[in-house]
């Protein structure tokens, strides 16, 4: 199984939902959702599993669950 570590500094309640790469693993994300409850954290879920042509159960937040600087980690 084929894992990838991705670095992501999150932009929340912005106007649309967008991942942008920044370098090789690193990315900056924007996502309409608020930071209230993980809503922002599911859409960028979202965003990664589209991106990577996975499901969302194959991608898991591993670090920064409250912080705009995030560590995930894409099984696939």
């Amino acid at each position: 199984m084929d894992t990838s570590w991705l670095s992501v500094k999150v932009h929340p309640n912005a106007g649309k939902d967008v991942l942008v790469s920044t370098g090789p693993g690193r990315f900056e994300a924007w996502v309409k959702a608020k930071p209230v409850q993980g809503d922002a954290n599911e859409s960028i879920v979202s965003l990664i599993a589209r991106a990577f042509k996975v499901s969302r159960e194959q991608v898991r937040l591993v670090k920064g669950h409250h912080g705009r600087h995030k560590v995930f980690k894409v099984f696939g």
